[in-house]
């Protein structure tokens, strides 16, 4: 865990509860200052000393006083919790009371591998803390998409029963960095149309006019989309039937295999992005082609909401890999001259952690690395609630 010297402001709270970690950030909205941050696993596992979130609280507590850092002493000023999904009940940021901490349980079925963590750390946090609580939903950016962007042609009467519609998800970053790019070229949010490609080992896009989504790549699931790490992204739907015909797997086996073995581990064996690179650079043909269909389908997704948009401000690259990655930002741009993508290639190349602009001058669109910051967006709205 890392530490820094204390502020005035009291802090909030952010935490990222999955169903065996603890992912927590202690800091100050106004100022950005992260005063401590730091990661519980393997909570509940056999042999584990953490038996439960609350006792991963317990030693989240311990390692922030080892750090200087007394929340009995100098008190919190809320608590943040991310959740994954908020399904069509929650578009904003959220107080946390027993109806909320139920809807969030309601929600399971739609998010299993995500929500009981946000669940029982929102428990335990409750019990911990007597701070305002407040639930932010990876979801919420997307809540109001048009009904064209988020309405799969299923029967209406099933979509309806079992809440069927495309969500979306990397919500908080996608908010976070359209509003971050405004700033950087120096324009108003509303007078801007954006392409966001938040690329990491989970990848997704989206389509922003005038700081509002109007479509976004993920769906139902994280699965639907790009190409990720261990995720395939978009395959036809009737993959699934033919799967279950010629090798006997169940729906629960492709649902698997679709989200832990497929996207760039299934092609090239390998999910990091970085050991992808020097596999490339190696000369591996299938790391190449792992690369060459990333590329494929980001160029497909950015064509398609330019053409959702009908004009073009701002593209902008953000999380580990779009951040990181100037071998795959120029690919990406590569041949979209015609669409008003001009890339300069020593902007391009230059490393920095800063959000840049990576575009010729002259380019009619901005191009342009944005760092995404989740846990400071969740702070932020955290303490905008509650203020």
């Amino acid at each position: 865990m890392s530490s820094a010297t204390r502020q005035d402001a009291s802090p909030v709270l952010v935490l990222n509860a999955g169903s065996s970690s603890l992912k927590f950030q202690l800091l100050v909205p106004e100022t950005a200052q992260v005063l401590a941050t730091g990661l519980v696993e393997n909570i509940g596992e056999q042999g584990s000393s953490v038996a439960d979130h609350g006792a991963a609280l317990a030693v989240m507590t311990s390692e922030l006083t080892s750090a200087g850092v007394d929340l009995d002493r100098d008190p919190l000023r809320a608590v943040g919790h991310r959740v994954v999904h908020g399904g069509s009940y929650f578009s904003d940021p959220v107080l946390i009371d027993d109806a909320v901490l139920g809807h969030v349980r309601d929600l399971i079925p739609l998010a299993p591998l995500h929500n009981p963590g946000a669940v029982t750390g929102i428990v335990a946090a409750r019990a911990r803390f007597a701070v305002p609580q407040v639930a932010v939903f990876d979801t919420a950016f997307f809540a109001d998409l048009p009904l064209p962007a988020a309405t799969y042609a299923v029967p209406r009467e099933l979509a309806a029963k079992h809440r069927i519609r495309r969500y979306g998800f990397h919500g908080t970053s996608h908010q976070f960095v359209s509003a971050a790019a405004a700033e950087l070229v120096g324009r108003p949010l509303a007078d801007l149309d954006q392409i966001v490609l938040h690329l990491g080992n989970g990848c997704s896009a989206s389509a922003v006019r005038g700081g509002r989504a109007i479509d976004t790549s993920m769906g139902l699931t994280p699965l639907e989309g790009l190409v990720m790490g261990t995720r395939s992204g978009d395959v036809d739907p009737g993959l699934h039937a033919f799967l279950h015909r010629e090798e006997g797997l169940t729906s629960e086996q492709v649902d698997a295999l679709l989200n832990q073995r497929s996207g760039l581990l299934g092609l090239a064996g390998a999910n990091d992005f970085r050991t992808l690179e020097r596999l490339m650079g190696e000369g591996d043909e299938h790391a190449t082609l792992a690369f060459e269909v990333v590329v494929h389908r980001i160029k497909h997704y950015v064509g398609a909401y330019l053409a959702q948009l009908g004009h073009l401000d701002v593209l902008s690259f953000t999380a580990g890999v779009g951040q990181h990655s100037a071998t795959l930002r120029a690919a990406v741009v590569a041949g979209l001259g015609g669409l008003g993508l001009r890339l300069d290639a020593e902007r391009n190349g230059a490393p920095s952690s800063a959000a840049r602009i990576i575009s010729t001058d002259d380019s009619p669109v901005t191009i342009a690395v944005v760092p995404t910051n989740e846990e400071l967006a969740i702070a932020r709205q955290t303490a905008a609630l509650v203020r």
